[in-house]
Parts: structure tokens; sequence; C-alpha cells
């Protein structure tokens, strides 16, 4: 029996990125649906009725919504190539740091986009204490979960957004200099063949933050 995998998705969308990767490392074959989040298809809303939002992953006709319970839903599936540990432990702390990044770092992210003057400073420095946080988790490690690019990588691809966001929008925020193991975390992941296949072009990326800037947050 062939399986039956789509993606409900946009393209600009960081949270719709993050399942391709996931579904591009384990070699899974699926149609990508691009939304319209101006005007959501009823397929969306069918799908995903409580809370009306991508990415959606409908397997075999059975929808899962938010995008860190697809991944987990998608290793579990899909067990070649796994993205989450097998260790007990490792596992719970991959979904810690996942979790710290979606609940800490995104909201302060898309904060300091519409925050200006003094505010804006303040969310910049607390987005820099996180980042140090996450600098500390990182260390001397190739990706957070290793050797290889793992489920917090993919769900740090919203650090991937803020390097974009700080360019279009002239901002220093994650520099080299003050975060240079992080860099390298980012040059290694931009490399990798899958993630970068899965990136949208850089100078429509750009547009996109700079049409975006000021508008409401995006949601997850």
């Amino acid at each position: 029996m062939t399986e039956e995998v789509k993606l409900f998705g946009t393209w600009a969308s960081i949270f719709s990125r993050r399942i391709e990767v996931a579904l591009k490392l384990k070699g899974v074959q699926f149609e990508y649906i691009e939304e319209n989040l101006s005007n959501k298809s009823p397929a969306l809303l069918k799908y995903n009725p409580v809370h009306k939002k991508i990415p959606v992953l409908v397997h075999n006709g059975k929808p899962v919504a938010e995008s860190l319970v697809i991944l987990e839903y998608i290793d579990e599936t899909w067990k070649h190539n796994p993205i989450l540990p097998t260790d007990p432990y490792e596992k719970a702390m991959a979904r810690f740091w996942a979790k710290y990044i979606d609940d800490k770092l995104w909201p302060a992210v898309t904060k300091v986009l519409v925050s200006k003057g003094e505010e804006q400073k303040g969310v910049i420095e607390e987005i820099q204490e996180q980042l140090k946080t996450l600098e500390s988790e990182l260390k001397e490690k190739k990706f957070f979960g290793g050797e290889s690019l793992g489920f917090v990588d993919i769900a740090a691809n919203i650090i991937v957004f803020l390097l974009v966001a700080q360019e279009a929008l002239g901002m220093e925020i994650l520099t080299e200099e003050k975060f240079p193991v992080l860099h390298g975390w980012y040059q290694r992941l931009v490399d990798d063949a899958v993630f970068k296949e899965c990136m949208p072009p850089r100078e429509q990326h750009l547009s996109s933050v700079k049409v975006w800037f000021g508008s409401s947050t995006p949601s997850k």
C-alpha cells in the first residue's frame, strides 16, 4: 500500500521548513501544499480546525499539527535516520531545548521586530542572554545532537530566521564576534545538503522579512 503524505505550509514559515527538513532527512516522499494564510483553504481548516494554522502533516488521511509534535511523529513513524536520541534522558533534553527555543527565543525574536527604542534594546539583551544559554549547551559539539543534524538543530532554524531578519532590518543581535560558537554551528547547518535544499532563496527571504516587519506575529 502506497503511503499518502501531505504537508500544508507556507514557503516563508520556519515551522513549515522544519517539517520539510525532517521528511527529506528520512527520505519520505510527500506532497507539499502551499497555503495562503490570508485565505486559508477548506482543507487546512478541515485538518487543523483547532488552531487553523500551518504546518499540518497529513499521513494516510490522519492530520498532525504543531511543528514539534509533527517532528516527533515523523521520527516515530519512519524509524530510519533518527532525529531524536534513543536514550530516554538525552531524548528528554532534546525536547527541553526545542521547547526552550519555541517558548523563550521565538517570542523574543518576533517582539524585537516590532519594538523600538529602549524597549527594543531590552529585547535585544534578552535575546542575547538566550543565545548565550544555547551556546553553553552547544559547546564544542558539531550539532546540538552531536555529530549529525537532529531534533534541536531543526527546531533552532529560528536562529537562521534571526540572522536573516537582522540583516534585512539593519540590526546587530547575533554577531560572529559575540557568538562564534553559534556562527560556526549556523555555517555547518546551512552547508548541510538537506537543510540547504529546504531554505528559501536568500533574497526572497530578506524581502519577505522587510515586508513582514511591523505586521502581526506569524504563527508556529
